[in-house]
């Protein structure tokens, strides 16, 4: 069994007896959601305080995903884990593990990923539901944001594969956000505009409650370098708009 602890958190789980796949494969919590039961294995969250540290601890069974490198199949977290430190080798904020393994049991593929809990963060997804109440210069700190995290991402020719505002986390420092990526397990190697265009488009059909064109096209404008008004944000802007028709009349 391979086996990953991040160096500053073996002395916490260690203190807590849970520094072993076992320990943390039987210890009772709650989940935060429903377990998820595709695949043909089961995968459950849930969320572990040790001390003033808060993580998720992921744990699934026969939950695989299947690819020219592992045709049999493998966990779905053990890819997440591999894009986790791809982020983190690349220097693109997201989130980061605490413990990582994988094991074989009674033929069974089993596989837990501990995360460190973002507090005092929160998802986009959550200012969305108050946006209209938020001050103007508050939404447009978020969406600069949200933008300059897109464009790093795209920059390290990375394609998050699944750009929702409950992925992107957020936290206020003065006037401004960092913002960061959760969520891991689609990301893979970008390829020109097209895939480009796939992850703003993500945001902004979800966006499109909240987020007037104004709003879409400051994003635009932050992503591509461009004034609000130029040809290339009119194109971008132009291209995604068409490409929600598409989809709502597919719908």
């Amino acid at each position: 069994m391979n086996e990953f602890i991040a160096a500053a958190d073996r002395a916490l789980l260690s203190e807590h007896g849970l520094d072993s796949f076992e320990a943390l494969w039987t210890l009772q919590l709650e989940s935060v959601d429903e377990p998820n039961n595709e695949r043909g294995g089961w995968s459950s969250v849930s969320y572990l305080k040790l001390g003033d540290k808060g993580y998720f601890l992921k744990r699934q069974s026969n939950h695989l995903t299947r690819s020219l490198k592992a045709p049999f199949g493998e966990p779905t977290f053990a890819r997440e884990f591999r894009n986790i430190e791809h982020y983190q080798a690349l220097g693109i904020p997201a989130v980061t593990a605490a413990y990582f393994a994988t094991r074989k049991l009674l033929g069974e593929k089993q596989a837990i990923l501990m995360t460190h809990a973002l507090d005092g963060w929160r998802d986009l997804e959550s200012y969305l539901q108050e946006w209209d109440s938020l001050p103007k210069n508050e939404q447009r700190a978020l969406i600069e944001s949200c933008a300059k995290l897109l464009k790093k991402l795209h920059d390290k020719k990375v394609l998050h594969g699944c750009f929702y505002p409950k992925h992107i986390f957020l936290k206020q420092t003065g006037s401004a956000f960092e913002s960061c990526l959760i969520d891991l397990e689609k990301t893979r190697a970008l390829h020109g505009k097209r895939d480009r265009l796939k992850d703003i488009d993500t945001l902004i059909r979800r966006t499109k409650k909240q987020w007037l064109e104004s709003e879409c096209r400051l994003f635009l404008s932050i992503y591509l370098a461009e004034s609000e008004n130029s040809p290339l944000v009119t194109e971008w802007f132009t291209w995604i708009i068409k490409r929600n028709r598409v989809k709502e009349q597919r719908a």
